[in-house]
């Protein structure tokens, strides 16, 4: 099976290398071609086949449901992995939205409730509340984005620090919650419930505010099935999901993958079942039949780029 573990396009413009993706500097414009990459415990630990196909084809199905409510980077998708968008500024604040208090990482709506937490996003919660119980309404919920550790912050606190000006928040914040209900009422209709998710914004040359980077992707979105949340929820089981995690613990179980210098290989089967997950996942949040993509997958990237005349 043909992977794609990593891009070398000389006929392009220098390139920067992401978790995911291989981006190409064309000036005015970027190439981001987003690979089979697979990333944890800040390091790659496996590839998986057909996985950036599906991440870039799901933000560009979305981009298109979106671009009323505010303008996206994307200009032309010359292929399934590919996404050529404008070059924007990026902002320094990553807009997360929550419309249900779960998590357990650290930032996490739910770890920060459960240790005594009860403002989020400039809205005070009520006590008594359950982990995965829907919030009495979507919450933004941002974070900065710096070189040493994402911090969570009040918006007076983002404004005084000088991440953004109070204008500019507050378009980012209204933006945000425009694309979250839009988000959520597409998923319901597809038998999934958008449980939270995060974006990333730019402003173009003329200061205008810019969606980039992806949306509602299955790396960047929690989804639930939603048929079955509630008679979970009211027996205080955990929502039905799509599992990634799995493929993390066993690297968890198997090595230390903070620490060792070299990691064991993904196990075949695991590598084959998370991409059936992906493939599943796209299906339900299109509702489209997945296609793959011709191989040789970079001889295909090549030559549609160059079909678009880069």
């Amino acid at each position: 099976m043909d992977i794609l573990k990593a891009t070398d396009f000389t006929f392009l413009g220098p390139k920067t290398e992401g978790k995911v993706r291989d981006i190409y500097d064309l000036g005015d414009k970027l190439v981001l071609v987003t690979t089979d990459r697979h990333s944890s415990f800040d390091r790659i630990i496996a590839h998986i086949p057909w996985k950036g196909q599906v991440l870039n084809q799901v933000s560009a199905w979305w981009f298109e449901r979106t671009q009323d409510i505010v303008p996206n980077h994307v200009l032309v998708i010359p292929d399934p992995n590919v996404t050529v968008g404008r070059k924007c500024t990026p902002l320094p604040v990553e807009a997360v939205v929550r419309g249900y208090l779960t998590g357990v990482t650290d930032t996490a709506a739910w770890t920060r409730y459960a240790a005594g937490e009860r403002r989020f996003g400039g809205i005070v919660l009520p006590d008594g509340m359950r982990k995965n119980q829907q919030l009495p309404q979507p919450i933004f919920d941002p974070t900065t984005k710096e070189a040493a550790h994402d911090r969570t912050l009040t918006p007076e606190q983002m404004i005084a620090e000088g991440f953004v000006s109070r204008v500019l928040f507050d378009l980012i914040r209204a933006t945000a919650l425009a694309l979250f209900a839009r988000g959520q009422e597409i998923a319901a209709r597809n038998g999934l419930l958008l449980v939270d998710t995060k974006y990333e914004f730019g402003t173009d040359g003329d200061g205008k505010l810019v969606l980039i980077d992806e949306i509602h992707t299955p790396d960047s979105s929690r989804y639930w099935q939603r048929d079955s949340y509630a008679a979970r929820f009211a027996a205080g089981e955990e929502p039905q999901y799509f599992d990634k995690e799995f493929l993390r613990l066993w690297f968890r179980d198997h090595c230390d993958p903070y620490r060792d210098a070299a990691l064991p290989p993904a196990p075949p089967e695991l590598v084959t079942e998370l991409s059936r997950r992906y493939i599943a996942m796209y299906e339900q949040i299109t509702g489209a039949k997945f296609v793959h993509g011709a191989t040789p997958i970079v001889a295909r990237i090549e030559r549609n780029l160059k079909s678009y005349g880069f």
